[in-house]
């Protein structure tokens, strides 16, 4: 990691920037070609990017019940026992979010309320590669249930046999999933956008993925079709003080680190020895981790700040807006009360990152790249849609309507107004 010592605030933003990326407008071409020929060839197409991206020849691109069967057989006990609690968990705190909503009376004979409808088509894209990211399916597939989305459509890169990861095809038939598509990539993004034979067309898009599939999900919504929210590289921000264990802040930042070799670290101190302790620590941990390759190259776009205080440190967070913010200080809730940007908080020395990731509860479905300074992570209310009612009696028209004649008027739209005035005078005929 590079290291910094109370870098002058006209330096932060430098410092505050994520790894440079491809160029965006080669991005955004290439997913566009292949956006078209999904759109064209369907399935064909789907077919072949399976065998140039997955090396893999594959004759039918859903996942049989059969395949399903077969693979949840290879999942041992224990890895499912620890599946099933973690769903359990996220079920409990994503139920927790349900909210009761009562008519409000605005007026006398003005009602008011709203109504919770679930999205009726969604997507799920879960990434497989090196990390099949089956947590990410509990993460996606909990709340679309919850929300009583009535149709789901799962799709995932299929491995080099053709089959599809079996802890990936078990979590999805705990979830209820059964359309499960074998593809990956931008090309899955612009099947679920369009359909194609086997791909139903979905009204909204989640999951992560690379800056490719980044990139369609963003096209996706010219096409009409929702995203949960712009998402990239992994990140992880650790504000540490002295009382923090380099050894626990070290693990922290290569669990992220590990992800991939874009992903970012960031470590904000106001201890040089924290600092330079945990730097021996990602050292010598690096040494027995099986994915030191990638977490070496993401540390190259890392940093280890020196800062001055507990507000200057959160200052910068803030301004930074990371994924994930762990607060390995004395008195984490005291400085938590300060957090604005941040998509998950993890509060003391022995809240890791990685049990948000996996079984908390929380959601890791999160914004990246300093969409936390505007965005939300996934939760219920990403599988709903909110939509409002009224119900206005002869009374209500009465005491409303002479507003809604006066203010229609002033803005030049008669018709507005029209609309209220002949009832108006339907009631008042009727009272006579």
């Amino acid at each position: 990691m590079q290291v910094f010592q109370y870098p002058d605030q006209t330096q932060w933003a430098a410092l505050q920037q994520r790894a440079a990326a491809q160029e965006a407008q080669e991005i955004e071409q290439r997913v566009l070609g292949i956006f078209q020929d999904v759109r064209q060839r369907g399935d064909a197409a789907l077919r072949d990017y399976a065998q140039q991206f997955d090396g893999v020849q594959l004759q039918d691109l859903r996942v049989t019940p059969e395949e399903i069967t077969a693979a949840v057989a290879q999942v041992p006990a224990e890895l499912q026992t620890a599946i099933r609690q973690a769903h359990a968990n996220i079920w409990k705190f994503h139920a927790s979010q349900r909210t009761e909503e009562k008519p409000v009376e605005t007026m006398p004979g003005v009602t008011c309320w709203r109504r919770s409808v679930p999205v009726q088509r969604v997507g799920l894209y879960i990434p497989g590669g090196t990390a099949p990211l089956f947590s990410t399916l509990l993460m996606l597939g909990v709340p679309a249930r919850l929300a009583g989305c009535p149709e789901v459509v799962l799709t995932t890169p299929p491995q080099k046999d053709g089959s599809v990861n079996s802890v990936i095809l078990f979590t999805a038939q705990l979830l209820g999933i059964s359309t499960i598509i074998k593809a990956g990539g931008a090309q899955a993004i612009a099947a679920l956008t369009g359909g194609t034979d086997s791909v139903p067309a979905v009204d909204k898009i989640f999951g992560p993925g690379n800056r490719y599939v980044t990139a369609a999900k963003q096209l996706a919504t010219r096409y009409g079709v929702a995203i949960d929210m712009p998402a990239g590289p992994s990140e992880v921000l650790v504000i540490a003080d002295s009382s923090a264990n380099p050894a626990f802040v070290a693990a922290d930042l290569l669990s992220q680190a590990e992800h991939g070799p874009d992903s970012q670290v960031i470590l904000v101190s106001d201890s040089m020895t924290v600092i330079e302790q945990t730097q021996a620590e990602i050292e010598r941990q690096l040494a027995t981790l099986p994915r030191a390759a990638v977490a070496t190259q993401a540390l190259t776009e890392s940093r280890a700040i020196l800062l001055r205080t507990p507000e200057d440190m959160l200052y910068f967070s803030n301004q930074y807006a990371p994924e994930h913010l762990i607060l390995a200080v004395q008195h984490p809730e005291q400085l938590a009360e300060g957090v604005t940007s941040a998509g998950s908080v993890f509060l003391g020395h022995y809240t890791p990152e990685a049990a948000g990731d996996y079984a908390s509860g929380t959601n890791h479905t999160l914004p990246t790249n300093g969409y936390a300074r505007n965005y939300s992570g996934v939760s219920l209310d990403s599988f709903l849609k909110k939509i409002t009612y009224q119900r206005i009696t002869a009374e209500g028209l009465l005491n409303v309507g002479p507003v809604v004649e006066t203010m229609a008027e002033a803005e030049g739209l008669s018709a507005h107004a029209r609309a209220v005035t002949l009832r108006l005078e339907a009631v008042a005929s009727q009272q006579q």
